[in-house]
């Protein structure tokens, strides 16, 4: 599946979504009323944009998906997590500029060195 743009996952599909994907996932965790969430999306719009083929971003609400939230231990938005294999290999939290996020990406490479950015 190639995805140029962000998928809006919700949270009944994110578990499956994250475990069936053969791409690594970059998740963006937002919330419509955040300001930085909002600064973020056209960011994450090139990046899925210039990574098609090879990433997946995918947003989930946090507003309308508590449950996952709180199961990632999210404390704040936006937080950016990279998946590969179903598996959490990255994560940074707040606005970051795209440097910061390309890195995290990289580490989709590395994921099995146990690198958790936080």
């Amino acid at each position: 599946m190639l995805l140029d743009r962000p998928i809006k996952v919700e949270g009944d599909d994110f578990e499956r979504f994250i475990a069936e994907s053969e791409a690594p996932v970059l998740v963006d965790f937002y919330a419509d009323w955040c300001g930085p969430c909002r600064m973020m999306a056209p960011l994450l719009d090139e990046i899925a944009s210039d990574l098609t083929g090879e990433l997946i971003v995918a947003k989930l609400d946090t507003d309308a998906s508590p449950q996952v939230s709180g199961a990632l231990g999210i404390r704040g938005i936006p937080t950016l997590i990279l998946f590969r294999d179903g598996s959490e290999a990255g994560r940074l939290t707040g606005a970051v500029p795209r440097p910061e996020i390309e890195e995290l990406i990289a580490a989709r490479e590395t994921a099995a060195s146990g690198r958790n950015d936080e």
